[in-house]
């Protein structure tokens, strides 16, 4: 079996293998952005910026989720995940979302995973932590 080197940390690198921010297109940005307070049971909303931008500071660690209303295109609406969502408990985070009202709930795939819909058509992903 082969395996992926881990990259190490240098000073010399231009670029870091890391993840900043991952971008969300959405239609309307304040609607959005309160069902992802709602989806990611967040305190407090964040501040809308330049009028098109919802940033949401994930756990530390993380990458930073950001809704964005000027990249949304209706045409283009996927069938694979953008990304995915930790989560401790497969069961309960199903019970969140159908709380919530989504309604587009895929089934749990070899008990590790399933996808779900946002409001804007963006499929997503809820994986189960190891």
């Amino acid at each position: 079996m082969t395996t992926t080197p881990t990259p190490t940390a240098s000073s010399a690198r231009a670029i870091d293998a890391a993840v900043g921010a991952i971008f969300v297109p959405v239609r309307d940005i304040e609607s959005a952005r309160d069902w992802y307070v709602q989806l990611l049971d967040y305190p407090t909303p964040p501040d809308i910026v330049f009028g098109h931008l919802a940033v949401f500071p994930l756990d530390p660690g993380s990458s930073t989720l950001v809704l964005d209303s000027r990249i949304h295109r209706e045409s283009e609406h996927r069938s694979t995940p953008l990304f995915h969502f930790n989560a401790g408990d497969l069961a309960a985070a199903r019970t969140h979302l159908n709380a919530m009202g989504v309604t587009e709930i895929g089934e749990v795939q070899h008990d590790q995973w399933f996808t779900f819909t946002d409001p804007d058509g963006n499929v997503l992903m809820v994986r189960q932590n190891d």
